[in-house]
């Protein structure tokens, strides 16, 4: 008796563990079905797209490629990135005047270098932007303003030197007492990132130098002042629906004085107002006292490369107000009308025929055909009330002037609160077009937020996700890292974007840029020094969503259920019109493989199918200039049904592209 009940008894827990087991497996495949004969809403073209910031370097030193820092002297310390070189006695002299070599407002500084008879070599030294960049074979182009002022100076040498060793040289000569440019080809016969230029004065007298560059010859689409190609190329594979420019709060300037006039960056390169950058001194931890603009990358620049990249050209315009961080400087309301004549200008300088005064000055430049800029920003990160009153005097101006121009505004600085409150209801009622909601919030608060837009009203102003990044440690921390918990977390988030891309319109990552050795603000979407550049996991987030937009949402459900986030997996569906594929994105935030069955109603696949995986089980792994791929998309092949499974790998983002009948 005792026997037989302790069989049956045994028996009763093993068909019990089996069943548990039974139970465990069936709960761990998931499902997921798509709607793909009932498409809806249409994704706009401008879903995904890039904010630029001249922060981190990002312009000087990076995306602007000139390789001489404070060329034209007029830092408000003529001399900052240079110094005087000495090779030997007796020693010259170096003087700065300002009396202007070009003009007296925007360029009025020069140098003079005096050698006395004897002189073994005297003149000065450039550091660049945290040293030189040159690529061995690689072509620089030379130039330098120049008068002879008395004596016989023969030439000016022109040296790059990697510490005590000359790597490339040319040099310029037959000076006379006018003012001229002088122009050589120097070709580097090895490679350094941190080189310096020598110009050395050879002869005895003297000579006035100005507007010293040194620029290299292969830039983007080989275009003479063309930007640095590896970073551009990195730009255009996202294929990004807008640019966003010059930034944030570098168009509101610490004070009004200081603020972004984007007049002032067209035109002569050689006649555009440098001015200080907001940035330079704005972090204890990262001061940064010889960061400028020199406008070199202007207004102009902007919207070529938007062109280039095939984004469409978002402007920012100061509306009146400085950073409320800094001074909360503000223009009286009845001053407001040359600011508001500045964005008309703007729009008439994009847009304008040739045969206008703002079309003249665009086709002078080299651009004869309209940029068709379709919408411009008022104010960047403003809020309060003070904002409101002259975003409506902004809005009833330009509304009345160019009604089909769409106009952006702000939410503030929070993705919640009493400010944001308050303006999407101020916004709502006056009927804003686009509202620009920034979010800088710990990983986990974005993998939350997947759902953010699901409850939000259907009709009104759409959404503008304009600033946004997971911050590794805490807002604004020196410390965050680019790390793949910080680019999973708003691969889960970016989902809900995609799903409610009825509502939001655009989106962005924030900041683009950073340079390794002079950077303000962390974390950035991509990374460089003076040679070298490589995307963050967060960049291949970026570019997996937006090359993989599709055309048309698709409804999608999680076992079930239309609620995302379900149990760590995130996901999104849309049909892609020109390719005839539904695309499926999913993001797995677990530590284990989730199996999932996938099930397309209403279509059959037409052949097999690609599957492209971002995924690193390390949350902390980060991408680097020695590892520029370590995080990285695989591609693979996806045979595939219209009822099919998938085993999506831990802490991933996945992106399934299925051809459909």
């Amino acid at each position: 008796m005792s026997k037989l009940y302790h069989k049956r008894r045994t028996l009763l827990c093993v068909l019990s563990i089996a069943l548990l087991q039974t139970q465990l497996v069936f709960a761990q495949t998931r499902t997921i079905t798509v709607q793909v004969d009932k498409p809806g809403a249409a994704i706009p073209k401008t879903l995904f797209g890039l904010f630029f910031e001249d922060i981190n370097f990002g312009a000087d030193g990076g995306l602007y490629p000139e390789r001489i820092k404070n060329r034209s002297f007029e830092f408000p310390n003529p001399m900052m990135g240079w110094k005087q070189l000495e090779r030997g006695e007796p020693k010259g002299q170096l003087y700065v005047y300002d009396q202007g070599s070009i003009n007296d407002t925007a360029n009025s500084h020069y140098l003079r270098i005096k050698t006395p008879a004897g002189n073994k070599g005297f003149g000065v030294v450039n550091e660049g932007f945290r040293g030189i960049g040159v690529e061995k074979g690689a072509e620089y182009s030379f130039s330098v303003r120049a008068r002879k002022v008395d004596g016989s100076p023969t030439a000016l040498r022109v040296e790059v030197e990697d510490g005590q060793r000359v790597i490339g040289e040319t040099q310029v000569a037959g000076f006379t007492n006018v003012w001229k440019t002088y122009t050589a080809s120097l070709r580097a016969n090895d490679t350094a990132g941190k080189a310096r230029l020598n110009l050395v004065l050879e002869g005895a007298g003297t000579v006035d130098i100005d507007l010293v560059s040194l620029y290299p010859k292969d830039t983007w689409q080989n275009r003479p002042n063309g930007l640095r190609s590896d970073l551009v190329k990195l730009l255009k594979e996202m294929k990004p629906g807008f640019l966003r420019f010059p930034g944030g709060c570098i168009v509101e300037g610490r004070t009004l004085d200081q603020r972004y006039q984007w007049k002032t960056t067209i035109g002569d390169l050689d006649e555009r107002r440098l001015i200080i950058n907001r940035w330079n001194t704005e972090f204890n931890w990262r001061q940064t006292p010889d960061y400028y603009q020199s406008f070199g990358l202007g207004y102009y620049e902007y919207f070529l490369l938007s062109e280039d990249i095939g984004a469409e050209p978002l402007p920012i315009m100061n509306c009146g107000m400085a950073c409320q961080f800094n001074s909360s400087e503000l223009a009286p309301l009845e001053d407001l009308d040359h600011y508001i004549q500045d964005a008309i200008d703007l729009i008439e300088f994009a847009n304008a025929p040739v045969n206008t005064n703002w079309g003249r000055k665009r086709a002078a430049m080299g651009h004869p055909k309209p940029f068709n800029l379709k919408m411009i920003g008022i104010g960047n990160e403003q809020w309060g009330p003070q904002y409101v009153e002259r975003y409506e005097v902004f809005a009833k101006a330009l509304k009345q002037k160019y009604p089909n121009i769409e106009l952006v505004t702000s939410a503030g600085p929070s993705p919640d609160g009493e400010r944001f409150d308050f303006l999407w209801k101020k916004m709502r009622e006056l009927n804003a077009d686009l509202i620009d909601e920034h979010y800088y919030m710990a990983p986990k608060w974005f993998r939350d937020n997947a759902t953010r837009y699901d409850n939000y009203p259907r009709t009104g102003p759409k959404v503008f996700a304009g600033e946004y990044a997971a911050q590794s440690v805490g807002i604004a921390s020196p410390d965050n890292r680019n790390t793949w918990e910080c680019a999973m977390s708003e691969a889960a988030f970016i989902t809900g974007l995609e799903r409610n891309s009825d509502v939001v319109k655009m989106s962005s990552y924030a900041p683009l840029f950073g340079h390794v050795d002079a950077w303000q603000w962390t974390p950035n979407m991509i990374w460089f020094d003076n040679l070298r550049s490589y995307g963050t996991p967060n960049y291949y987030v970026q570019k997996l969503f937006s090359v993989n937009r599709g055309t048309r949402q698709l409804p999608l459900m999680l076992d079930g259920s239309t609620k995302n986030g379900v149990q760590e997996l995130y996901s999104s569906a849309m049909l892609d019109e020109g390719t005839g594929e539904v695309i499926v994105k999913v993001v797995n935030t677990s530590s284990v493989t989730k199996d999932v069955a996938i099930t397309l109603n209403g279509g059959k696949s037409a052949r097999p199918g690609r599957a492209f995986v971002l995924q690193s089980e390390d949350l902390k792994a980060e991408n680097s200039l020695d590892q520029p791929m370590k995080v990285a998309p695989v591609e693979r092949q996806l045979p595939v049904s219209s009822d099919f499974s998938y085993a999506f790998l831990p802490r991933s983002f996945t992106v399934l592209r299925i051809p459909i009948k």
